[in-house]
């Protein structure tokens, strides 16, 4: 199953609330929210408050990417804004196994997140507890960035890894998916697709994300 979730990172915030009932509209299933502190990746986005208020304007589980520094000070937070998913980098956790517990013990979904240069490997000890791994298809930090294609190898990895083994796990992608590349990661295994220029950027959110889910589903049908 393809699942879209468009990042608001891209989105008009002035009129959030219209910009994710229309992506929704199109067939989004979860909404991302991009969350950055400044220090862990060179940009300062939103927290909580913003995650509470856009609880009241969607009913789509919403999907925090934190992308800071000592996470676990925060996942109460943002349980309590009522997240629904929390994804957690593997880059910033000393004791990622613990944190995941934390995300856990909170009542959302747990996620880990690699950036490119990291490799899947580093995720071994941690597969079988998570509910979803994102790969990072850019450099985190900033919307609107080119795709990398060497990434490509570790959603097919990461695929082979989770039937081998009888895991569970969903595989997600965040970076540069576009009708340009979102054949190649689906094909690659990516599952839930992160997109925020793709919907956001140009013209109605509806027809963006229509035409992206299209395009995934056909590329689902023709995996080899």
């Amino acid at each position: 199953m393809i699942d879209l979730a468009p990042s608001i990172l891209a989105s008009d915030f002035a009129h959030l609330a219209d910009q994710v009932e229309r992506a929704t509209a199109g067939g989004a299933s979860l909404i991302h929210v991009d969350v950055m502190d400044g220090h862990f990746v060179p940009n300062l986005t939103i927290g909580p408050p913003v995650v509470k208020s856009l609880r009241q304007a969607t009913r789509l589980p919403l999907d925090c990417h934190l992308m800071i520094e000592n996470p676990d000070q925060y996942i109460p937070d943002f349980s309590d804004a009522v997240a629904d998913w929390i994804s957690v980098h593997q880059e910033a956790c000393r004791h990622l196994n613990r944190t995941l517990n934390l995300i856990k013990q909170h009542n959302c979904r747990a996620g880990v997140v690699i950036n490119p240069a990291t490799p899947v490997e580093t995720l071994s000890e941690v597969l079988e507890i998570v509910d979803y791994v994102l790969v990072m298809s850019v450099n985190p930090g900033f919307g609107a960035q080119k795709f990398i294609p060497a990434t490509l190898h570790k959603m097919t990895k990461l695929a082979e890894i989770r039937a081998a083994r009888g895991y569970q796990y969903r595989i997600e992608v965040d970076g540069g998916v576009g009708m340009d590349t979102v054949a190649e990661v689906v094909r690659a295994g990516a599952e839930i697709l992160v997109a925020g220029n793709a919907v956001f950027g140009k013209g109605d959110p509806k027809v963006n994300a229509e035409a992206l889910l299209e395009a995934a589903r056909s590329a689902s049908l023709h995996q080899v």
